[in-house]
């Protein structure tokens, strides 16, 4: 990537200059090395994951690798968990019939599973034709009109999923116990909220899981500090909103309904920071500043 190109992305994504110099240092060489397995790769299309948890960067790192690939000749296909969430009606009807806590799209058990696979599917499996993938309106809380969707031409040579809970096996049935934080102890005090989202991490994401070729994580330096960088996606949310004509803001967010929000994604986030860095292939380790602090590459040094 040249520097012009590197400086135009960082306008486009509202970012500091400091994101600069960590893709200089940082993730135009894991570009790199992900171009060079992809060269090796028996399966095609390669097929990544990128685990973070909220406001660690892995929809702007998607793109970024999406941009260097497609500068090298390459097609790739983005898709993101948060785009199969289910609609806040069928999400309702869930809370009536399960718990009430599953009326919040996040956790496993509120995406459309079957639709994510169907994508998946076609994407690693067709060679010719087009794809639809979703679009989920976050600040409307409901999935975006089909004329709002991405078409992906096929085949691709490379795709990309990620989310928060990529890549991440099922919490110990032992470990479900005691609650984690006050939303649980007060909503979910039989346990019947989070074994529901176990069993659904477990049933509905394992096969697909295990279908990755590498994954990816964005090590956040602690739980505490998923809360500042999940307000700052909010405010982007919001100026995105306002700069749109009669945009809907009911799914917008103030900060006491982040602090609660993102109690329901603390298990399963707590979880993956001691879990994933000993699985994932590569492990960028960030500081409280948003920065990349290290990285630790599994695939490289097993090989």
């Amino acid at each position: 990537m040249t520097p012009q190109l590197i400086q135009e992305f960082l306008r486009g994504e509202e970012l500091p200059s400091t994101y600069g110099a960590d893709v200089l240092t940082w993730f135009l060489p894991a570009a790199e090395e992900l171009l060079l397995l992809m060269t090796s790769n028996q399966n095609n299309p390669m097929f990544i994951g990128i685990n973070g948890a909220q406001g660690t960067g892995k929809s702007t790192l998607a793109k970024l690798f999406k941009l260097c690939c497609t500068e090298a000749g390459l097609k790739v296909a983005v898709l993101s968990i948060d785009d199969f969430y289910l609609s806040k009606h069928a999400r309702a009807q869930l809370a009536e019939t399960v718990h009430p806590l599953l009326a919040t799209r996040g956790v496993p058990g509120t995406h459309d599973v079957e639709q994510l696979k169907s994508c998946l599917n076609q994407l690693l499996d067709s060679q010719a034709g087009t794809v639809k993938i979703p679009r989920f309106d976050k600040a409307a809380d409901n999935p975006a009109p089909e004329d709002h969707w991405a078409t992906v031409t096929l085949p691709v040579d490379l795709i990309i999923l990620e989310g928060w809970f990529i890549g991440l096996e099922p919490e110990p049935c032992e470990h479900l116990v005691s609650p984690v934080n006050h939303l649980e102890a007060t909503e979910d005090g039989d346990g019947s909220w989070r074994n529901f989202v176990n069993n659904s991490l477990r049933s509905d994401f394992a096969d697909l899981f295990g279908r990755l070729d590498s994954l990816l994580m964005l090590q956040a330096p602690s739980f505490e500090q998923v809360y500042a960088w999940r307000s700052l996606q909010e405010e982007k949310l919001k100026r995105h909103r306002e700069a749109r004509v009669d945009a809907d803001m009911s799914g917008v967010m103030g900060p006491a309904e982040i602090a609660r929000f993102i109690q329901h994604f603390e298990r399963l986030t707590r979880h993956a920071l001691i879990t994933l860095p000993g699985k994932a292939d590569w492990v960028f380790h960030l500081d409280s500043q948003h920065r990349v602090a290290g990285k630790t590459c599994i695939k490289s040094e097993g090989q």
